[in-house]
Order: structure tokens, then sequence, then C-alpha cells
């Protein structure tokens, strides 16, 4: 595999990463959420990662573990590894409490609301907690994201471009749900901003682990189980967490017009990239 590649989709899933960043910078820096941009843009997110994983990811994954063990049995492990995909995505999820959960919507007028209850007597420890909780669970979350992207990516540079920026969107949203609770814990804007930032870094991180981890092993077989894995869990993060927030965040029909548009805009692109 070419080094050239590896980098252009590791600099893909960083980008992605560090998308947490502007929703962070955002959460400081603006007064009101746009909750129907964000509806709009989640949904479209929603869109991009379920169509390609439905459409191409699982035929490309299919096509490869045919190639290595033959049709029957190669089909059988697509669907088997696709939905092994969602039970991952979805263990990593159960684990983290619901209200340090990075993917619960948050929006900015909560700062205003941190800064009353910051006036307070409250307990450090229990800030601490907080502000630490909501840092790991983020990382967790962003970790198999982060693989996810980069398998993509070095599969088809285009492919990729079109899940790092599904991907990059979905964090925006992340880094504001991130922020608020760090700002809680901290009282401080640049220490919020700054550990919500670094958070997304553990999606790149996931990234080069997950591929120092596999490449020598890395065979047509494995490759089919992992990328059809991928779609998976990329299927399940739009069902379970795009979807539903898009949906708190504006008006039903704008998360389902951005579905839609999110679907179009990637089928047209496979469709030119072929």
């Amino acid at each position: 595999m070419a080094t050239e590649n590896l980098w252009a989709a590791f600099g893909l899933t960083l980008f992605a990463g560090l998308c947490t960043g502007i929703g962070s910078a955002l959460a400081f820096l603006t007064k009101r959420t746009n909750k129907k941009f964000l509806s709009l843009a989640l949904g479209f997110s929603a869109g991009v990662m379920i169509y390609v994983s439905m459409i191409e990811i699982f035929r490309k994954a299919q096509d490869s573990l045919i190639l290595g063990l033959g049709e029957k049995m190669g089909s059988w492990i697509t669907v088997i590894s696709f939905f092994g995909g969602m039970l991952f995505i979805a263990a990593i999820d159960k684990l983290i409490p619901s209200h340090e959960n990075p993917h619960e919507m948050h929006s900015v007028e909560e700062i205003a609301g941190s800064e009353k209850a910051m006036l307070l007597p409250t307990n450090e420890k229990k800030l601490l907690r907080m502000g630490t909780f909501t840092a790991l669970a983020v990382a967790i979350h962003n970790f198999p994201e982060g693989f996810a992207t980069l398998i993509a990516s070095l599969q088809d540079p285009a492919l990729g471009v079109s899940i790092a920026i599904a991907v990059a969107i979905h964090n925006i949203p992340e880094g504001i749900a991130v922020s608020i609770p760090l700002y809680y814990a901290t009282g401080s804007h640049k220490k919020a901003f700054y550990y919500s930032f670094l958070s997304g870094l553990a999606e790149p991180a996931g990234a080069i682990i997950g591929y120092l981890i596999l490449a020598p092993f890395m065979t047509d077989t494995l490759f089919g189980i992992v990328f059809a894995g991928v779609g998976g869990i990329m299927v399940f993060i739009s069902i379970d967490q795009l979807l539903p927030t898009a949906r708190e965040y504006g008006e039903h029909h704008l998360s389902i017009y951005g579905l839609v548009l999110g679907m179009m805009l990637m089928a047209f692109s496979l469709l030119l990239f072929m």
C-alpha cells in the first residue's frame, strides 16, 4: 500500500476528528444554537453514512470476501461482519452513561445555565469526575469512527472524502456537547475548548492504532470482514445517534430533508467517480 495513500487517509481522519474543536469554539463564540442548521446537517451526515454503507461499503466488502472464501461463505461472512460492527458500537455506547454520552443533545444556551450553577457551592471531586468521564466518553466514541474513516479512505480516496465530511459534520455538535460539561467542571472557557479539541484526536489515534494492529495481517478476507464491520458501525451511528439528535435539534422534516439530500449527493458522487 503506497505511503502517500496512507498519509492522505490519515489526513482525512485527522480533519474529521479535529472538527470537534469547531463545535467547541461555536459553543463559546455564539450566543444561540442554530438548531435548524444542525438538524439539516446531522440528517445530511446520516444520509451519507447510511447510503455509502449499504450501497458501496457492503458491496465492496462482499466482493473481497467472495474472492477469498467463495460466493456462499463470503456472502454469509459479509452479513455477519456487518451486524457484528453494529453490535460492537452498540456495546461501546451501552458502557457510557447517558448523562456523560457526548451524543446526547446539548445547546449553546446551556453555557449560561452552567455559569449560574458554578456560583453555587459544589463538590470539586464530582466536577472533576464529570469532566474526566465526558472526555473519556468522547475518546471511546471517536476511536472506532476514526478507524472506519481510515479504512474507507484507504480502500477508495473519493469514498473516504465523503465519509470524512459526514463524520466531521457529526463531530461539530459533539464538540458543543463536550464543551458544556467540561466548562461546568473547570470554570474555564480555555480549558473546556482545549480538552474538547484534544478529545477529537482520539479519532486519528484510533485510526492509526487499528491500522498498525491489522496491517501486518491484512488479506482480502480480513479486509472484507473489517470493511463490512465499518459499514455496520456507520449505519448504527446514523440510526442511533445522528437521526434522533437531528430530530431533537430541529423540525422533524428538516432532518429527513437532510437525510435524502445526503443520500442523493452520495449517490451522484459515486456515479461520477465510477
